[in-house]
C-alpha cells in the first residue's frame, strides 16, 4: 500500500519535470497535453481577499511578497512536498534548480526579483509563471497555483486593459476541467460581491470543482457571523465551505511564527460561540488536508487519461528519437561503420533519383531527347554549305591546279569543317548531364534523413561526390570529342562510291560497269549547279553523321558519367575514410548543436515519461 499523498507527490514530480523540460509553456502559450491531464488547485480571489495569508498558513511559512495594490503579478506554481519529521525544510525555484533556500525571507525576495525580471519594477502583470517547490515536514503533498488578484480598476503605472488582462489570465487556468478552484472571499464583505465566487460560478456553474474559503472571520462586525455562508445557506457548493483566521497585521509586523499562528487559529474556532460546532472542519490545516485528499481522489480518477497521454507521448518520442538518430559510439570502429552506413544511405537515394524511384533522373533523358537534338538542328550547316562558301573552300583546296573530276580536297575540307561544329553540342551534353548529376547529389544529401544530424559529413560527402563528378565529366568530354574526331578522321567510303561522278564540259561519259553508268553528263565545273551539287552531297553526309552522333553521344555520356556515378561515386571517398584516425572520424560525425540539443531534450522527456509511467503503474492499483 502507498501512503496518503503518494499520487500527489507523483504528479508533483511529473509537473516539476515537465516544467524543467519546457513541456509547460505558461498561460500565454499552449499547455502540453500531459500538463492538462494533471489536476492542480488554482487560488482565486480579489485583491486584499487574504489569498497570500491562506497560502502561507497552508505552507506554515511567511514567504510571499506583501504590499498594497497588485502584489502577485505573475502566476506562482507552488508545489508542496511532505518530508519526514526532523528534516530541514527548504525551497527551490524552477529557474534556479540547484539552489536551495532555507531562509524564507530570501524566497520572498527572489519571487519579487523574478517578477521584476519579466515585468520590470512597475505594476505590469505577466502570464509567465514562477515555479516554486517547498519541502517541509509541516505541509501535505499539494500543488497550488497562486494567481494575481482580481481587480476592478487600474492603478497608476498600469494600462486600462489590466482589469481584463488579469481576468483573462485567471480564467485561462480555472476554465480547464482538471483545475480545482480555491475561491477566496473575505467574510467582512457580502458574498454576493465576491469576485472569486462570480468567476467560479461562470466556469463551474454546478460547483463540482470549487472549494469556498472564507477569510477574515475575526474582523467581522460584532454581533454578526458568517454561518449562512459556512453552512451553505447563502451560497451552496458541492463541498463545504472552510473558514480561515489569518494572522493580523500586528502579528505580521511582529513576525509571529506561522506554527504559533496555526495554534491560535485552532483555539479561535474551538472557543468561538458561533463556530465552535464547526471547529473540526475549519482552519488552514483542515483546508490543506481536505484539498490534498480531494486532489488525490481526482488524480486517481484521472489515472487512465494520464496513462493514455503518457503512452502516446512515449510512442511519439520514440519515433522522434528514431528520426533524430541515436547517440554515436565513441570508438573508431563503430564511427567508421556509422559513416559507411550513412554513405550507403545517401548512395541509395542518389541511385533512386537516377533509376526513377525519385524524381530528377528524367532530366538526363531530357538532355538527350530535347537539348541535344535541338542543338544539332541549330548548327549553321546552311551557312557553311552555301554556294558562296562551297565555291570558296573548293577553290582554295584546289590551289593553283583546278580539280579535274571530283574535288576530293574540297569535299574533305567541307566535311571536316562541318563536323567540327559537332564539338559544341557534344560538350554541352556532357555539361548538362553534369549539372543534373550535381543537383541530384545536392537533393540526395538533403533528403537523407540520417545525414541531417551531421553537417560536416554532409559537406564531405557532397564535396567528394562533386570531385568524382568532375572526373567523370572530363572523361565524358574526352570521349564525346573523340567520337567527333573519329568521324572527321575517316570518311565513309561507301557513301562516296555511290556519288555520281562528273566530267568536264565537252567530255564523254565514263565506261559502264554492270550496265550502270558511273558518271553523269559533262558539266561546267565553274557553274553554280556544280557547287550546289557538292554542297548537297556534303549535306547528305553530314546528316548521316548527325544521326550517328545523336545516338552515340548519349551512349558515351551515360557510360562515362551516369554509369560511373551509379557505380563508383564515393569509391575514392571510401578509400580516404579508411585511412582516417579516430579524431578525424569524430570530426565528420560532429553534429549540429541545435540537433544535439533537440535529441538531448527528447531523451530527457522520454526518460521522464517512462519513469512517470512506471511510477503510475506502481501506485495506480491502490484504491
Amino acid at each position: 500500500m502507498t501512503t496518503m499523498g503518494s499520487l500527489i507527490g507523483l504528479v508533483n514530480r511529473i509537473q516539476m519535470a515537465c516544467t524543467a523540460l519546457g513541456d509547460y509553456g505558461g498561460a500565454d502559450n499552449s499547455f502540453s497535453s500531459l500538463w492538462d491531464e494533471l489536476p492542480s488547485v488554482a487560488v482565486v480571489g480579489g485583491q486584499s481577499s487574504g489569498k497570500s495569508s491562506v497560502l502561507e498558513s497552508i505552507v506554515g511559512r511567511d514567504f510571499l511578497p506583501r504590499g498594497s495594490g497588485i502584489v502577485t503579478r505573475r502566476p506562482l506554481v507552488l508545489q508542496l512536498h511532505k518530508m519526514d519529521e526532523g528534516q530541514q525544510e527548504y525551497a527551490e525555484f524552477g529557474h534556479l534548480p540547484r539552489r536551495r533556500f532555507t531562509d524564507f525571507s530570501l524566497v520572498r525576495r527572489e519571487i519579487q526579483d523574478e517578477t521584476d525580471r519579466i515585468t520590470g519594477k512597475t505594476k505590469q502583470i505577466s502570464p509567465v509563471p514562477i515555479h516554486l517547490s517547498i519541502y517541509s515536514p509541516n505541509v501535505v503533498n499539494l500543488t497550488l497555483i497562486d494567481l494575481p488578484g482580481l481587480t476592478k480598476v487600474a492603478v497608476e503605472e498600469q494600462p486600462e486593459s489590466v482589469v481584463k488582462d488579469i481576468e483573462d489570465m485567471v480564467r485561462s487556468y480555472v476554465e480547464k476541467p482538471n483545475c480545482i478552484i480555491l475561491a477566496i472571499s473575505p467574510a467582512n464583505q457580502d458574498i454576493a460581491t465576491s469576485d472569486a465566487i462570480k468567476l467560479s460560478r461562470e466556469v463551474d456553474p454546478e460547483g463540482e470543482r470549487t472549494f469556498g474559503v472564507l477569510t477574515k472571520l475575526d474582523l467581522m462586525d460584532k454581533g454578526t457571523n458568517a454561518l449562512d455562508v459556512l453552512e451553505g445557506r447563502a451560497y451552496r457548493l458541492q463541498y463545504p465551505w472552510v473558514g480561515i483566521v489569518n494572522r493580523s497585521q500586528a502579528d505580521i509586523n511582529k513576525n509571529v511564527d506561522m506554527i504559533y499562528a496555526r495554534r491560535k487559529e485552532r483555539e479561535y474556532f474551538a472557543s468561538s460561540p458561533d463556530y465552535g460546532h464547526l471547529a473540526s472542519k475549519m482552519g488552514s490545516e483542515y483546508l490543506a488536508k481536505l484539498l490534498s485528499k480531494h486532489l488525490e481522489s481526482v488524480i486517481r480518477a484521472k489515472i487512465p487519461g494520464i496513462t493514455s497521454v503518457i503512452n502516446k507521448s512515449i510512442d511519439e518520442l520514440e519515433s522522434e528519437m528514431d528520426h533524430l538518430g541515436r547517440p554515436i559510439a565513441v570508438d573508431a570502429g563503430a564511427q567508421l561503420y556509422t559513416i559507411l552506413e550513412l554513405c550507403r544511405a545517401f548512395d541509395k537515394i542518389f541511385k533512386e533519383h537516377l533509376d526513377g524511384g525519385r524524381p530528377g533522373g528524367d532530366r538526363i533523358y531530357g538532355v538527350f531527347d530535347n537539348q541535344l537534338p535541338a542543338a544539332l538542328r541549330k548548327l549553321p550547316f546552311d551557312r557553311h554549305l552555301s554556294i558562296q562558301n562551297v565555291r570558296k573552300i573548293v577553290s582554295e583546296a584546289d590551289g593553283y591546279q583546278p580539280h579535274l573530276i571530283a574535288p576530293e580536297q574540297g569535299y574533305r575540307r567541307l566535311i571536316e569543317g562541318a563536323l567540327n561544329y559537332f564539338r559544341g553540342p557534344a560538350e554541352a551534353s556532357v555539361d548538362a548531364v553534369h549539372i543534373v548529376l550535381k543537383e541530384l547529389v545536392r537533393k540526395s544529401v538533403g533528403e537523407c534523413q540520417e545525414l541531417k544530424r551531421f553537417p560536416s559529413l554532409q559537406s564531405a560527402i557532397a564535396a567528394a561526390s562533386y570531385e568524382a563528378l568532375e572526373k567523370f565529366r572530363e572523361e565524358g568530354r574526352k570521349t564525346v570529342l573523340r567520337l567527333v574526331d573519329m568521324e572527321a578522321s575517316y570518311l565513309t567510303v561507301d557513301f562516296f562510291r555511290k556519288l555520281p561522278q562528273e566530267v568536264e564540259k565537252g567530255g564523254c561519259p565514263a565506261a559502264t560497269k554492270g550496265g550502270n553508268p558511273t558518271a553523269t553528263p559533262a558539266v561546267d565545273r565553274y557553274a553554280e549547279g556544280h557547287f550546289r551539287r557538292i554542297g548537297s552531297n556534303v549535306s547528305s553526309y553530314v546528316n548521316m553523321v548527325t544521326d550517328t552522333l545523336r545516338n552515340t553521344i548519349p551512349k558515351a555520356v551515360v557510360y562515362c558519367q551516369v554509369k560511373e556515378a551509379k557505380q563508383s561515386l564515393l569509391n575514392y571517398f571510401y578509400a580516404q575514410i579508411g585511412k582516417k584516425e579516430g579524431k578525424d572520424l569524430a570530426e565528420l560525425l560532429d553534429e549540429d548543436p541545435a540537433l544535439m540539443g533537440k535529441r538531448e531534450q527528447c531523451a530527457k522527456r522520454l526518460e521522464l515519461y517512462k519513469k512517470a509511467r512506471d511510477e503510475i503503474d506502481s501506485v495506480s492499483w491502490v484504491r
